[in-house]
């Protein structure tokens, strides 16, 4: 159906009822009863009522006497209607009262989608091709005019004030409409936020610097961490010097860089020790980590890449003039990486061989001036809650420097926490849900203490049963607490690769079987209901059998046979797994401990 709506052309598809005529100049959708996707008729140029139109899509899911609206944006820049079932998940029973409204940003999704056939993010040529192809009209594609469509949304669906939860890229949108319509919200939610500068632009240039400093949080927070030779960031320059060197097919460049990310609890645990093994000659326990992840960057293109790109230089400033030319654009950011060297001890071509450039936006033209906060512009007093990761791109004091120009607004910071922290499984997003819905619901922030803090980084791995420190049980000779600490430390480490926080595949590869992988060197773990270990050799001479039983609260469980000096030893443990108490009792060979 198609009707006229404050000037501007409507369009409506329903899923999956039909509403009853709404009110002289809304959208269908305004007295729909179940979700209604929709889309309305805008102005490229919102400041050139005669400009070309073009079409934004949004989905609309009504809440039953409805008391609110919450807008949502989980990031990207990408579509947002898709990942309205993710939305719904984390808002949960918010929504009972409050509506749910979702908008694809013009140029991506359903929104007169931005496109170019075989775009890519690595190829210079491919870039600049897409560019002349969307030609000026791109210069349109961006958070200001995105915040101008979203009112118009708002508006042709009768909505009054609304309550904005923005994640990643979602708050920049939020920012950017919370500058140029302050009237029509009445709280902010900003999960993983991205900082705003002085000029009103979003910055991409902490990313690369992000992941160096956060190699070394884990670590100083474990003694057994600190106490390794050398800082975590002179390890790993002195291991990204080793893979120069000699290079090894079983852990690139690639994937050596790939390990920096913080954003998984057994990376978090394990990569800088790991490095310090490698260095000494051990590399199984690199290997083991970087079997977690692809050999080299995986290919980056998308036709909506198109659209992506629109906005990401659109909005953003970088180590190079917006006006410049390309060639200009690539000197000064090639000064830039020469200069202030973002990727530490790695090279460009170590982490993009084709690009040349850490940057797409080199050869995308930015011909318009559209900051998504305009400088100085008055913000609205109304309630805002950021929740930050320590271990995100943008540290919890940038980000609370950076909100400081919201009259009223506060900033919990979440230990260990990384990007997506609503979004993300287990007790800590479990945790930051609930002060989102909270907030959501009573606009009261109510802080409980969310924390991803939940292991400590290791230290020098041990190679056999000698190089690891007696348990210090009581009764029993020190190579019996021996057998006990090497048999905990087996079971800890298959344990640790189900940590409740955890975001990557814990198998060697997803498919063909996640469910299964080596012990560090030698056997089989097993993840199912139980971990199985299966002649499991955390260190070469101790292979340790047996299953490993959690809890839903993470008291674990094993009974297992350790073998040495042609002997068995039945040992039990028990313990409080993903915690940072490591205190462990059980029974050897049928004599108790504690």
């Amino acid at each position: 159906m198609i009707t006229q709506v404050l000037g501007l052309t409507l369009a409506v598809s329903l899923l999956p009822a039909t509403p009853s005529a709404p009110p002289t100049g809304l959208h269908e959708c305004a007295t729909a009863t179940t979700r209604c996707d929709g889309s309305i008729v805008v102005p490229l140029d919102w400041d050139d009522p005669s400009s070309e139109r073009i079409m934004v899509a949004f989905a609309f899911v009504p809440a039953k006497d409805a008391d609110g609206t919450v807008v949502a944006n989980l990031g990207g820049p990408g579509p947002s209607v898709p990942m309205l079932p993710h939305a719904q998940q984390t808002l949960g029973p918010v929504l009972e009262r409050k509506n749910l409204l979702m908008m694809d940003p013009r140029g991506l999704g359903k929104s007169s989608p931005l496109q170019c056939p075989g775009a890519s993010l690595l190829t210079p040529e491919k870039i600049a091709a897409c560019a002349e192809r969307v030609g000026p009209r791109g210069a349109y594609f961006t958070a200001d005019h995105a915040s101008h469509d979203l009112d118009a949304v708002r508006k042709a669906l009768g909505l009054g004030r609304m309550s904005f939860y923005g994640n990643s890229y979602g708050s920049l949108y939020a920012q950017a409409y919370a500058a140029r319509y302050p009237g029509s919200l009445d709280a902010i939610f900003l999960d993983s936020s991205m900082l705003i500068g002085r000029d009103g632009y979003t910055s991409w240039k902490n990313y690369f610097p992000s992941l160096i400093r956060n190699l070394g949080i884990p670590c100083e927070r474990s003694k057994a961490c600190a106490a390794l030779p050398g800082r975590p960031s002179t390890i790993w320059t002195r291991l990204v010097e080793r893979l120069r060197e000699r290079p090894d097919p079983d852990a690139t460049m690639f994937q050596s860089f790939a390990l920096m990310n913080r954003n998984n609890p057994v990376l978090g645990r394990e990569s800088v020790a790991a490095a310090d093994a490698y260095l000494r000659g051990d590399k199984a326990p690199l290997h083991r980590l970087a079997r977690l992840l692809p050999k080299t960057l995986p290919p980056m293109e998308d036709p909506s890449f198109a659209g992506y790109l629109a906005f990401r230089c659109g909005d953003g400033t970088f180590p190079f003039d917006r006006d410049a030319s390309s060639a200009e654009r690539r000197a000064q950011a090639e000064r830039y990486y020469e200069r202030e060297r973002p990727l530490g001890a790695y090279r460009i071509t170590d982490v993009f061989p084709a690009i040349g450039s850490l940057e797409p936006c080199i050869d995308w033209p930015t011909p318009r001036h559209s900051p998504p906060r305009p400088p100085g512009q008055a913000l609205p007093s109304v309630p805002v809650l950021m929740m930050a990761g320590e271990l995100d791109i943008e540290t919890p004091t940038d980000v609370a420097d950076t909100i400081k120009a919201f009259p009223n607004a506060t900033v919990v910071a979440v230990p260990f926490g990384w990007h997506n922290l609503a979004g993300t499984p287990g007790p800590m997003g479990d945790c930051v849900r609930n002060i989102l819905r909270t907030f959501l619901t009573t606009k009261q922030v109510a802080t409980q203490g969310c924390t991803a803090e939940n292991y400590r980084a290791l230290g020098r791995f041990p190679q056999r049963l000698a190089d690891i420190a007696p348990h210090p049980a009581a009764k029993l000779t020190t190579t019996q607490r021996r057998i006990i600490a090497a048999a905990f430390a087996t079971a800890a480490d298959a344990t640790a690769r189900r940590n409740p926080n955890a975001g990557l595949p814990t198998g060697p590869s997803e498919p063909p079987n996640p469910a299964n992988q080596p012990g560090l060197r030698g056997g089989q773990i097993a993840f199912g209901t139980d971990i199985t270990l299966d002649n499991v050799r955390y260190v070469e001479d101790l292979p340790v059998t047996g299953p490993i039983t959690l809890t839903p609260e993470g008291r674990a469980t094993a009974t297992l046979h350790a073998e040495t000096s042609g002997r068995t030893h039945r040992v039990t443990l028990t313990w409080k797994a993903f915690s940072l108490d490591t205190k462990v009792s059980g029974t050897f060979d049928g004599i108790p401990f504690g």
